[in-house]
């Protein structure tokens, strides 16, 4: 999408947002438009055909909107995301205008305010965080050796190669281990073991801070949705294209659209809880099949008192055992609450989907103890987060796995036959595994409709 593209449909979207229920013409503004999946990108274009005079119906499987956003407010004065939590880079991104038009209070956080604990629970010293420092320098110089190199090979398989020569070092397995899983597995919800290494970072990022919504980022949604006819509820099972009326059919009912704009998640296209008839594309299922579809959890611990440092944002721990709770933030600085989120990724982060609550925050517990003392209180409430489990999500956000290629985004993207058309952060090439990319592939979406 060129600049002045965008800034023609971002200026639909606002008309959208600022004149609920606005008439304004367009060449096609008889046609009826259904969008599946109420999550940002199907709130996005909605909202984009809608300030466009479209006739437009939002299906959403789950009773709430929002999709993988989504704040709990079981915590009424501390809301918490259990999905997108931060506007990643506040500078040119498009949520940042947003967040604005919804009055919601933005709250920085910083990598800057964060302290590493060793295996042992004690601090690292200065001589081992140049030595942590020193093999995630060494881990990156050797990804990019290995990158476009044919055939392509897991993240797994460089750091096993340079681990093995490290192998007489103490602490050097441990520390190379932390760092994938903190710096990488984290940042892009796949296991090393499937990440890929030609590919895994070939994302794009917005400059500026990292912040947190005083009120939870479902306020965006909440405001995205504003004046939208939405179904709750409504749980899609098949996606008729063969006849120029588009039939979509789900367990309650039949709608019938010209253009239907398909938002769902890549895990649920993955698990093949849809049928398309006829079935899509050979191209576009081959993209289907080989993206990667990450996890990343949040167990949320509240405590009656804070006995951590106050004036830390984020808090690291070199496990024993590769991506056990090895990164923490606290909201005791940001919102002054005495609540720590323990964040659990990829390998691990599925694992622990089949424990019950007790033995999660157990084991979140013996982490903590070891960094803080056996004499730390008990929490007083927790919330945690299942996404590989959720049947309407089947994952957090998408990676490029080994075999996959950054190409397989646009023809996952790709529009068939006129009637049916793609959105969601896995089918955004520049910005997949965010907020702000289902965002932009949502506008996209919508601007594909308009030139229908």
């Amino acid at each position: 999408m060129d600049r002045r593209s965008f800034l023609e449909l971002s200026g639909a979207l606002v008309a959208g947002l600022t004149a609920a229920g606005s008439t304004a013409q367009a060449q096609s503004a008889g046609k009826r438009i259904l969008v599946i999946g109420a999550g940002m990108a199907g709130l996005t274009a909605a909202q984009t055909l809608k300030g466009r005079g479209y006739n437009v119906l939002v299906l959403e499987a789950r009773d709430r909107i929002g999709g993988r956003v989504w704040t709990s407010n079981k915590w009424p004065d501390v809301p918490v995301d259990f999905g997108a939590s931060w506007i990643h880079g506040v500078r040119g991104n498009p949520l940042t205008r947003i967040a604005e038009q919804a009055q919601s209070r933005q709250i920085a956080t910083s990598y800057n305010r964060a302290r590493t604990y060793n295996t042992s629970g004690r601090v690292i010293t200065r001589m081992e965080e140049a030595s942590l420092r020193n093999y995630g320098n060494q881990l990156y110089r050797a990804i990019d050796r290995a990158q476009d190199r044919y055939p392509d090979t897991s993240l797994r398989q460089i750091a096993d190669t340079m681990i093995t020569q490290l192998r007489a070092v103490p602490d050097a397995s441990r520390f190379i281990n932390f760092f994938l899983n903190v710096e990488i597995e984290h940042d892009y919800s796949g296991s090393a073991s499937s990440l890929s290494t030609n590919w895994y970072d070939s994302d794009e990022e917005f400059s500026g801070n990292d912040v947190l919504l005083e009120k939870g980022f479902a306020t965006l949604t909440d405001f995205m949705a504003k004046g939208l006819t939405i179904e709750l509820n409504q749980i899609v099972k098949q996606i008729d294209w063969s006849q120029p009326a588009v039939r979509v059919i789900t367990e309650r009912g039949e709608f019938t659209a010209d253009q239907v704009i398909v938002t769902i998640p890549l895990g649920v296209l993955q698990a093949k809880s849809v049928a398309f008839t006829p079935a899509l594309p050979a191209i576009k299922q081959n993209a289907i099949d080989k993206l990667g579809m990450g996890v990343l959890n949040k167990c949320y611990l509240r405590f009656p008192t804070t006995f951590w440092p106050i004036d830390l944002d984020w808090i690291d721990y070199i496990p024993e055992n590769h991506g056990q709770w090895a990164e923490w933030v606290s909201f005791r600085r940001a919102m002054n609450q005495p609540v720590l989120i323990g964040f659990n990724a990829a390998d691990y982060g599925k694992q622990i989907e089949a424990l019950p609550d007790t033995e999660i925050v157990a084991s979140a517990m013996t982490t903590l103890r070891t960094m803080f003392g056996e004499n730390i209180p008990n929490p007083v409430d927790y919330q945690i987060t299942r996404w590989a489990s959720d049947p309407y999500a089947r994952g957090s956000y998408s990676f490029n796995a080994v075999g996959s290629v950054p190409l397989m985004r646009v023809e996952l993207a790709r529009s068939v036959n006129n009637r049916l058309f793609f959105a969601g952060e896995a089918s955004e090439q520049n910005y997949f595994g965010t907020a702000h990319g289902a965002y932009l592939s949502g506008l996209r979406a919508a601007g594909e409709v308009l030139a229908v």
